[in-house]
């Protein structure tokens, strides 16, 4: 018995081992390794650290700093869940497949998102401030050098405006004109560094781009963020092996559009209609286009950025080398640039210090064409029936004709270059202290070195002699030009400095549902401009030496020429000094409150108020966290906001403004001699202080449908106070009859609404779209000070165009916008056909008086900006196309008054609008409403297609070709060469034959990662 049993249970045994191993053999015959890669949604970048569980298991892994995964996953049916903090989850069933790339997109909520703040960051889900955060796929593509451009039409109430200039910087305006004073252009904060110069960073180096709007959000920079900041960080290097970036492109650019001028047959008919000729001195029978002669046919750009990034668990680098040639579609311009950057980081004692060190050099040579102004005014008023050259190959010129000249003869023969090196340096330290606390130490040098050159050959010689006049960017008035004999020179060395000192501490500390986050901090901020020299001469023995070479030059044989050694005031030394605090205060994560102070110290103003305080508050209520809410399913995020604060501005003026000043007041006969004087060129004003804007914003911010929508909507009310402003003062009580002093205010008012959406996102097609809205309202409140006179009722502006002296375009008039069109109201043309015009009794007149029968005519100040971009992609192919859009602001087209001039049409252009003006009509061109125009447009500004390799070889992690055209075209009325016209300064929208023509491009492009 004993045996039998024993053999039972062995069978038994042996049995239940063979059932088991068979099971095992068929759950591993069930499971398989995945592997795979998660990118950004144009596939440029891996992303690391993303999260990845098979969906009902604790069973999961990570990306690799190349955003490269593997796992072990058991069943087909198995799916695999991709998450990642500020990106869409994404989920892939396994099937049959062994390798499954994923390509995340960024949450449109941006619940998760880190937002760069003065002094530290913050989660924007926290946020009580206006801020609007601009991500590297985000940002304007094309053959862009300046980063103004890079963010037009993307963020809400920035209002940017550029021309075709490869050379020119684009007027930046946040929420309206802050001032009569500044530029009106924002703060910049790259990485750190308040101030820093934003030519220096390459746009493939940006990682984010943060621009603070409500003074909430900018007070903590105090006296110098009234017209907004906007905070540039760059990329840094991440742990992982070593990753290797290419990004390159070339453009191929054209001219968009032109003046539509007559040609010679047009004008010839023109003038036997109306009983003209042309002099026989120009008249050489030809068909010349001037326009054409003095632009290139085809302008190339090229960019190449090479990026090295890496790192071990303490110590992190990145380096990159960037290259630019951007050629003008105007002879003789054309800007080339390096960048170079390295940056590093190291930890050390346990991870509680880290030390950084970024230094950044960019080189630049610009080269202008020479006298630019003149010659975009000459090309129009050139005659089409004269040629550029002679027979003999010299230049045509017919110098009788006062203030006509060969806009092809002034590039061939004159110079005009800057170059330019910014070197930036910053050392920063990061200590994490106990009980939440932590100490920051910011360190940075910049050095500006710039080296100026202009040279005008022996053949200017010939224009003394015929009125030559500069044309000057308005509201400044032209001057005559003098050229010196047998050519003259130009050179000049200035060097800036700006050394920063900032230490702060930091304290981030929860207590059960309260946490509490605060930053003290101190700054010292040291800035020289204009540490330099210039000088000029003339007398060379030859044309080709230019500016390199004054040693040759013999002034002093031309008894009646001076040495140009620059203005007054160029050196400038500013010094400020700063304490700061914020407190950011959390409650259930639902109630939220911010509070900050800054106290400036800054040399610029007067003995007695050199110091101030900018105070803001924020309060935010998440509504959605509340409990009434739990059941709602329409609402992920439901955010309210409210602000207040006040910013100032010390940019714009003299650092030496409030102080008494003497200098050259010209000479005076004495004793047989003219003798120089000198004497009081400045008032002191021990009383002045910083301009303060006062800023409350009302916002709500808000996600629905699963996050598939999201939005934020901004009210706003700016106000700025104690604008600084020269005003006159009786020359008994201040010798120069003039101070200048705090006085008049100025107001904006207005509405920001930006909408994200993801209307389809599966695995083989995505569709996402953006659109933003902005309106504002400007108003010049006052212009008074109750202790000087004058200041209101300003008229500037004046072109000056031919017959047309003292004519003014503008007004600083308070209750008014600021640029404010002030001149004659347009009333069509008597029985005689001449135009008449309004007087101030309400009349009729053809002798309309300057000044006296102006009226207010229209703003140049837009009433709506709109952005929306729409970025598809199916599998492989990726498709963005962006169109911008300005309304409701006027444009003062003093280009085409001046080309409205029939009765002189013999001597110079006119336009092929003015075919139906007759010579009779001695006013058609007088500068009036006629020539106000709407300057609302709608530009289709970039329209990308690309298309990403997935399998690229060993060495090549991914490979991304695409191409671009930009300014594809523009929908408007404007009868200019383009609508976007400077927005910026105290004379906005006016063209007067300074237009840089904008092109149209179209660029080719590679992303190689390695």
């Amino acid at each position: 018995m004993k045996s039998k049993h024993y053999d039972y249970s062995h069978r038994n045994l042996i049995w239940g081992i063979f059932v088991l191993l068979l099971s095992f053999t068929n759950v591993f015959a069930q499971t398989k390794t995945i592997s795979g890669k998660v990118s950004t949604a144009d596939g440029k970048e891996g992303i690391p650290g993303v999260s990845i569980s098979i969906q009902g298991t604790k069973v999961g892994t990570t990306t690799d700093g190349n955003g490269k995964y593997s796992l072990s996953v058991s069943g087909s049916n198995a799916v695999l869940v991709f998450s990642s903090v500020g990106y869409v989850t994404e989920q892939k069933t396994v099937g049959s497949q062994l390798l499954i790339d994923v390509q995340l997109v960024a949450d449109t909520k941006q619940l998760g998102e880190v937002v760069v703040v003065g002094y530290g960051t913050q989660s924007r889900k926290n946020l009580t401030s206006a801020i609007s955060t601009i991500k590297p796929e985000d940002l304007n593509r094309g053959a862009i050098t300046d980063v103004g451009q890079l963010l037009q039409g993307r963020v809400p109430g920035l209002n940017i405006s550029a021309n075709g200039d490869p050379n020119a910087t684009a007027a930046v305006v946040l929420r309206g004109a802050s001032t009569i004073n500044s530029s009106q252009g924002p703060l910049y904060v790259i990485d750190g560094i308040p101030g820093a110069d934003i030519s220096t960073i390459a746009p493939d180096d940006i990682a984010s781009i943060d621009v603070l709007k409500d003074a909430s959000a900018t007070a903590i920079y105090g006296n110098r963020a009234a017209n907004g900041v906007i905070m540039v960080t760059t990329k840094k290097g991440k742990k992982g092996d070593m990753k290797v970036n290419y990004h390159g492109y070339v453009g191929i650019e054209n001219v968009s559009s032109r003046l539509n001028m007559m040609d010679a047959t047009q004008l010839r008919s023109f003038l036997t209609t109306n009983g003209l000729s042309f002099s026989p001195a120009d008249d050489k029978n030809m068909n010349t286009d001037w326009q054409a002669a003095v632009q290139k046919g085809t302008a190339t750009s090229q960019n190449h950025n090479l990026s090295f990034s890496g790192g071990t668990e303490k110590s992190t680098y990145s380096a990159s080398l960037n290259y630019t040639d951007k050629q003008g579609i105007l002879l003789g311009s054309d800007l080339s640039r390096v960048i170079a950057r390295v940056a590093f980081e190291q930890s050390a004692l346990n991870d509680k210090v880290r030390f950084g060190l970024q230094i950044t050099n960019s080189n630049s040579n610009a080269n202008n064409t020479p006298l630019r102004n003149n010659v975009l005014e000459q090309m129009i008023n050139h005659l089409p029936v004269s040629p550029v050259r002679n027979d003999d190959g010299t230049f045509f010129e017919n110098l009788t004709n006062t203030g006509y000249f060969n806009p092809a003869a002034i590039i061939a023969n004159g110079q005009d270059n800057t170059k330019t090196n910014v070197l930036t340096g910053a050392f920063t330290t990061h200590v994490t202290l106990p009980f939440g606390l932590t100490y920051d130490l910011n360190l940075s040098y910049q050095n500006s070195t710039s080296l100026h050159g202009e040279a005008y050959g022996s053949y200017y010689t010939k224009y003394n002699s015929a009125n030559f006049y500069n044309n000057p960017e308005p509201p400044q008035v032209h001057s005559l030009q003098n050229f010196g004999t047998n050519g003259s020179a130009l050179r000049n060395s200035y060097q800036n400095t700006n050394k920063l000192l900032e230490t702060f501490l930091g304290w981030n500390k929860e207590f059960g549902e309260h946490s509490v986050n605060m930053v003290v901090g101190y700054s010292w901020q040291g800035r020289i401009i204009g540490d330099g020299f210039q000088s000029s001469s003339t007398n060379f023995p030859v044309d080709n030496i230019g500016f390199n070479n004054f040693a040759l030059s013999n002034p002093y044989a031309i008894s009646s020429y001076r040495v140009n050694f620059g203005a007054d005031g160029i050196y400038q030394e500013t010094r400020l000094i700063s304490d700061f605090a914020r407190l950011n205060y959390n409650f259930q994560n639902k109630y939220l409150i911010q509070g900050s102070i800054r106290r400036d110290g800054s040399s610029v103003f007067g003995a007695n108020n050199q110091w101030g305080y900018f105070p803001s508050v924020g309060f935010a209520w998440r509504v959605n966290q509340e409990k009434f809410m739990e059941k709602q399913t329409l609402f992920s995020d439901l955010k309210l906001r409210a602000s207040y604060g006040v910013t100032g501005n010390s940019s714009g003026f003299n650092a030496y403004t409030a102080q008494f000043m003497s200098g050259s007041l010209g000479t005076y006969y004495y004793n047989g001699v003219q003798t120089a004087a000198y004497g009081p060129t400045q008032a002191a004003n021990p009383d002045l202080q910083w301009e303060k804007t006062a800023t409350s914003n009302i916002g709500i911010d808000f996600s629905i449908l699963k996050g598939k929508v999201s939005g934020t909507l901004e009210v706003y009310d700016k106000q700025t106070t104690g604008m600084i402003y020269s005003y006159r003062v009786n020359p008994i009580l201040v010798p120069v009859g003039s101070i200048i002093s705090n006085g008049g205010s100025m107001r904006n008012k207005g509405i920001e609404f930006s909408l994200n959406a993801t209307p389809v996102n599966n695995s083989k097609f995505l569709w996402t779209t953006s659109i933003n809205f902005a309106s504002n309202s400007n108003v010049i409140e006052s212009l008074s000070n109750p202790l000087f006179a004058g200041g209101d009722s300003i008229r500037l502006t004046q072109p000056e165009g031919g017959g047309q002296t003292g004519s003014t375009l503008q007004i600083l008039k308070a209750g008014r916008p600021l640029g404010q069109f002030f001149t004659l109201e347009y009333a069509g043309k008597n029985d005689k056909g001449v135009s008449q015009y309004v007087n101030a009794k309400g009349e009729l007149t053809t002798t309309p008086a300057i000044g006296a029968d102006y009226k207010y005519m229209g703003s140049p100040q837009p009433k709506v900006l709109i952005g929306w971009t729409n970025t598809v992609r199916y599998g492989n192919f990726d498709f963005n196309v962006f169109i911008r859009g300005v309304f409701g602001n006027k444009i003062f087209n003093a280009t085409r008054a001046d080309l409205f001039r029939p009765s002189t049409a013999q001597y110079t252009n006119i336009l092929v609008d003015a075919a139906n003006e007759t010579k009779a009509d001695v006013n058609s061109y007088k500068y009036s409403s006629r020539f106000i125009e709407d300057g609302s447009y709608i530009r289709l500004d970039n329209a990308t297609l690309g298309y990403n390799f997935k399998k690229t070889g060993q060495y090549i992690k991914n490979l991304r070709v695409y191409m671009s055209v930009n300014n594809a075209f523009t929908i408007t009325s404007y009868t200019g060469i383009d609508p976007e016209v400077n927005q910026g300064g105290i004379a906005p929208g006016v063209d007067s034959n300074n237009f840089y023509p904008k092109t149209r491009t179209v660029l080719f492009g590679v992303n190689l990662s390695f």
